[in-house]
């Protein structure tokens, strides 16, 4: 049985990352109408259409989607196979993924070695909620992500990498929390739904019966502890960010229920781990 070739899932990419056809032939010094017929043909062999026209110009349909996330995969494997038969050694981009909180904290020695130990490989880090980074590593987008409990991850593989102790704060002349029901009426201040920890704190609420007046959705940890500081609400955040962003005696801290105050993050990848995430689990072992 013949499988799909490599050159003919290039040209899709292209077709995919110019936005159509004429530009993918350029950026290939093909002629047009031979990557029309190579589009054509992989779409004949598969038996599905990988376009669709949206007014001038091609959007992949959600079979294309998934092809994609397979084509990407496959050439990182091959960049990958021919870096390691040359020269032993991991090369090329490596995608990562990581929520905000763990790269400010935790990751800036990690990466910083790997650079030292691995210079040929290019780290390209993007953060996001962990509903999210987990997304993107199930359909390929990058290749791993660290990501906090509690989430689901079906089909993948999953390392438990670093413990972090949460807290909750409020400003500094906030009255003491002692249960979840001092904070009725009060600002939930968080990341936007998919972020595990504000998944973690609403629990608790929820389970006292207590809803937040509203919930401030905020990009970024210091945009929210400033915002906690000046009075507007209260936030779940690691004890380890504030000390790494030195926030510590901004606001007050308050201790939360075990089940909520402990928890771990997990670096997450989907199937066999290249050489680059396997030189970074090592480094990340507990």
């Amino acid at each position: 049985m013949r499988t799909i070739d490599l050159e003919s899932l290039e040209i899709f990419r292209a077709v995919v990352q110019e936005g159509g056809i004429v530009r993918a032939a350029n950026k290939l010094n093909r002629v047009q109408s031979n990557v029309t017929t190579r589009i054509k043909q992989l779409e004949e062999r598969l038996g599905l259409q990988l376009f669709r026209r949206q007014g001038r110009s091609l959007v992949l349909s959600p079979e294309g989607e998934l092809l994609l996330s397979y084509a990407q995969r496959l050439f990182r494997l091959a960049d990958e196979a021919e870096s390691e038969l040359r020269t032993g050694k991991p090369m090329g981009v490596f995608r990562v993924g990581s929520l905000e909180s763990t790269a400010g904290s935790r990751l800036a020695p990690i990466l910083s070695r790997f650079h030292r130990l691995y210079p040929a490989v290019v780290v390209e880090l993007v953060t996001g909620t962990t509903g999210a980074l987990v997304q993107r590593v199930a359909n390929f987008e990058i290749e791993a992500a660290f990501v906090s409990e509690p989430f689901t991850a079906p089909g993948l593989d999953t390392l438990k990498v670093f413990e972090e102790e949460l807290v909750l704060i409020t400003a500094r002349d906030a009255a003491a929390v002692a249960r979840a029901a001092d904070l009725s009426g009060s600002t939930l201040i968080a990341f936007a739904n998919g972020c595990s920890y504000r998944k973690r704190l609403e629990g608790w609420l929820g389970a006292a019966g207590v809803m937040p007046a509203r919930t401030l959705e905020f990009g970024s940890y210091q945009a929210m502890i400033a915002c906690v500081a000046a009075g507007t609400g209260f936030a779940l955040v690691p004890r380890s960010l504030l000390i790494a962003l030195k926030a510590a005696s901004d606001v007050k801290q308050h201790e939360m229920p075990a089940r909520v105050r402990r928890n771990h993050t997990h670096l997450v990848w989907n199937g066999a781990p290249s050489t680059a995430l396997v030189r970074l689990r090592s480094l990340v072992a507990p």
